[in-house]
């Protein structure tokens, strides 16, 4: 049995943080009923390419999810909802702070038709301070954040992270508030509001960063592949491509230095401890970089694996998708979808030895489960279920 199961969640949310959010709360057992508007359904729908008649970027966050559409701005939509949240232990939605309560769908009010619901809001800013309702796009808050500032070389732009980390690190704050709040809930009663904010989860990502600056007063800048406060621990350039290099303390240094054939290195003062080597950093770098010119990646990452030391070969995604660890983990999946085809996906990373593996649900077509949902949960006949598709409701 899987941690969540017989948990019914509500997603009102679309793009990526808030369906990340409850794609893991799927991952983990709870039934998650994607409510998306009829005819259109969530944004990234119609966001190409596509695989078959399904958009990628839909399929690789709505796994495990019923979808059911319906038309909140109408009486009978909302009307539908309620009976829902009657029914349902969370919602999730990643609306402009203001939309649900302009909807009728506030927190008061959801609290009101369920007295245990537990409500998850994610937005770019949250609901106070004065960027509050400023629309939270993942480019715009990793430049707000700081992060952009942190990400690139000193003599050029600042730049993106390669994946949209601000939308994906809030889903993965939301779905563990989700849970804390559904544990503290059947350990208090009552219902239990959450908000997460896509700002302030990149400003506690921060972490020894931002500390830098509120102990020290220093502002950290790009740095490029370097580490503020570890040498060497960066990017070079074998004789015929790049790999990556991670020497955390003395002892990895000492075995570091053997295995290049520099023990030199390790006796010289100004490289013998770690304050040394991030004082004379450049000095390190650029000797280290002569040394590794001279072979190709290939035969220093078999060096350095025979003495211990963290090193690694700059994959391609694809390399990485095919690889033998993922696969022996159990990472990628195989979904049979009716219209895509045979779907691969990457699984979640969460192995619980108390959650067996079960048949996951493909991402749902849009509106592939409303008449289910309709009539087998809220008990609505064809001929009711006829007339709401009739009135656009569904």
């Amino acid at each position: 049995m899987k941690p969540l199961e017989g948990v019914r969640v509500l997603d009102l949310s679309r793009v990526l943080a808030g369906p990340y959010c409850t794609m893991l709360l799927a991952d983990m057992g709870a039934e998650v009923i994607k409510v998306e508007e009829p005819g259109r359904g969530d944004d990234t729908r119609a966001w190409p390419p596509f695989q078959g008649d399904q958009a990628t970027y839909f399929l690789s966050v709505n796994r495990g999810k019923k979808s059911l559409t319906l038309d909140l701005r109408t009486d009978g939509g909302r009307a539908i909802l309620r009976r829902l949240v009657e029914w349902s232990d969370a919602l999730v939605e990643n609306f402009r702070p203001g939309t649900m309560e302009r909807l009728g769908l506030g927190y008061e009010t959801l609290r009101a038709w369920n007295p245990r619901l537990v409500c998850c809001s994610l937005s770019g800013f949250g609901s106070t301070g004065p960027d509050a309702g400023r629309p939270g796009y993942d480019l715009i808050v990793q430049g707000e954040s700081g992060l952009m500032d942190l990400t690139g070389f000193p003599d050029g732009p600042p730049v993106k992270v390669g994946i949209a980390i601000a939308d994906l690190a809030t889903g993965i704050m939301a779905a563990l508030g989700t849970v804390l709040a559904l544990v503290a809930r059947d350990r208090n009663g009552g219902s239990q509001r959450v908000e997460v904010a896509m700002l302030d989860v990149i400003a506690a990502l921060l972490t020894f960063q931002g500390q830098l600056y509120l102990s020290m007063g220093q502002t950290p800048t790009r740095r490029g592949n370097q580490h503020p406060s570890i040498v060497p621990y960066e990017v070079f350039r074998a004789s015929d491509s790049y790999f990556t290099v991670a020497v955390a303390n003395n002892s990895l240094w000492v075995r570091f230095c053997d295995a290049i054939g520099r023990p030199d290195l390790a006796e010289d003062s100004r490289f013998n401890c770690e304050a040394s080597r991030v004082e004379h950093r450049y000095t390190l770098v650029t000797i280290l970089q002569g040394v590794f010119a001279q072979r190709p990646a290939g035969e220093w990452l078999n060096r350095l694996e025979r003495a211990g030391v963290p090193a690694g070969k700059i994959k391609s995604i694809a390399e990485v998708l095919e690889s033998d660890q993922l696969r022996a983990r159990g990472m990628i999946l195989s979904l049979a979808h009716s219209t895509a085809g045979l779907l691969r996906v990457v699984g979640s990373p969460l192995q619980l030895g108390t959650a067996p593996e079960g048949m996951e649900l493909p991402p749902p077509l849009l509106g592939e489960h409303t008449e289910e949902i309709l009539g087998k949960l809220l008990g609505h006949s064809a001929q009711e279920i006829a007339d709401l598709r009739q009135a656009h409701v569904i």
